[in-house]
């Protein structure tokens, strides 16, 4: 068994038949288990989207954030993300059911016709946050053998699409109750990068409606992908 450790910041699966000896027979699905441990103390994170295509990857430090991530990143609906991934290589997905509670671990399986180019995003967002989210993505897992392993510690990013500001109006988690999504874009940096924490009214922003419990440090998921079929 082989293992890959790395430090990065989410899967859609494709299924495609391939011809083996002029025949229609598909070749054995190859089957991928995604394991996530939420490693924060106090940020419930949005059903998680796990997802396997071939595209480009959703994100990139240092570039605006798509409408489809800004979407996930704001209000935790993956849907559009799902869709953008699917309609630029797309081969399988699947999204959690609920949301990831502070220490919670779930795991998603995902099932692909054997493809060395596939890749893996995953994405989630922190939801008592203005627009942090959690993943990793178009991380190449085409070319797993069955036993192997990858493991990663994500750090949370920042969309850059919405303003830092904390306030219950724009915080749409249960600490906030407030707006999700917004089609206006306040972050002045407009740009994905690793996300700064919050600040919480407990340490003087008075504004804010988090508390100390709902600040994080890096890393705040830890990812294990096997390949188990």
């Amino acid at each position: 068994m082989s293992t890959l450790f790395s430090y990065g910041l989410g899967m859609l699966a494709v299924s495609t038949l391939v011809a083996c000896g002029g025949s229609n027979t598909p070749e054995p699905q190859q089957t991928l288990r995604v394991t996530v441990t939420n490693l924060t103390a106090g940020q419930p994170m949005s059903p998680v989207l796990v997802a396997l295509h071939t595209g480009a990857p959703a994100w990139s430090a240092g570039a605006a954030a798509s409408t489809a991530l800004e979407k996930l990143a704001e209000s935790g609906d993956s849907s559009a993300l799902a869709a953008s991934l699917s309609a630029a290589g797309g081969m399988a997905a699947v999204n959690g059911t609920a949301a990831l509670g502070p220490g919670a671990v779930e795991s998603h399986e995902v099932s692909f016709a054997p493809n060395a180019a596939a890749r893996l995003t995953l994405a989630t967002m922190l939801v008592n946050t203005n627009d942090a989210f959690a993943g990793v993505t178009a991380l190449p897992v085409g070319a797993m053998a069955v036993g192997d392993q990858i493991r990663q510690q994500l750090v949370a990013w920042d969309a850059g699409t919405e303003a830092n500001d904390e306030t219950a109006g724009t915080i749409p988690g249960p600490a906030g109750g407030g707006e999700g999504f917004n089609t206006a874009r306040s972050d002045a940096l407009n740009a994905v990068r690793v996300h700064a924490g919050v600040i919480s009214a407990d340490d003087g922003l008075l504004t804010s409606a988090l508390k100390a419990k709902h600040r994080f440090d890096n890393p705040v998921m830890n990812v294990l992908v096997e390949r188990i079929r």
